[in-house]
């Protein structure tokens, strides 16, 4: 099973180069965001409980998040392998989530990291902003959660690079570009 974890801040272009990954090699793609955003539409009452804190630009309490990416993982027992996106955000996800899945007989083949500096993160999610009116992707809220990156999930990488599973990829630049160093990276796997 082929596990990968597409890791970046706000708008490094994870859900882009994730939809890409997931045709080429067949995988489920999972994003934490998503499914909140999925909850909140439809008005769960999960949804009601994320939604004022997703609005607030804050990060979802771990024992939420992990409660339904497991429910996600169960409900797709068929799937040749997944694509997080979004998750793990912190150390204690990324343990959490490797004991999952290792009582599921199974692992994280590797993490990618998409390299993308703070001025280009801005330009790209102001775009984007325009386009989707996405409420998390608000200048308050924008800068809030690259604050959020920068200073708290920038620190799972070091979490995977002690396991051996850490590739970094440049992503900036062609969209074609980027996909092609990721499947380089996928390739060795």
């Amino acid at each position: 099973m082929l596990n990968l974890v597409l890791f970046g801040p706000p708008g490094a272009g994870k859900g882009t180069q994730s939809s890409k990954l997931i045709d080429k090699y067949s995988l489920h793609h999972i994003s934490t965001g998503d499914m909140f955003r999925g909850h909140i539409k439809n008005q769960t009452p999960l949804g009601k409980e994320v939604s004022q804190i997703i609005a607030d630009g804050n990060l979802v309490p771990d024992s939420i998040t992990i409660s339904m990416l497991e429910e996600e993982l169960k409900n797709n027992p068929d799937a040749k392998g997944f694509i997080f996106d979004g998750f793990p955000r912190t150390v204690a996800q990324a343990e959490a989530l490797d004991k999952f899945l290792e009582a599921n007989n199974t692992s994280i083949t590797g993490v990618i990291a998409l390299d993308v500096d703070e001025n280009e993160l801005t330009q790209r999610i102001a775009k984007r902003q325009e386009i989707s009116g996405r409420a998390d992707d608000a200048a308050d809220k924008l800068q809030k959660r690259i604050e959020e990156y920068f200073g708290k999930t920038i620190h799972v990488l070091p979490y995977y690079e002690q396991q051996g599973k850490l590739s970094k990829v440049n992503g900036i630049g062609e969209i074609e570009t980027i996909f092609n160093d990721l499947t380089q990276v996928i390739d060795n796997y």
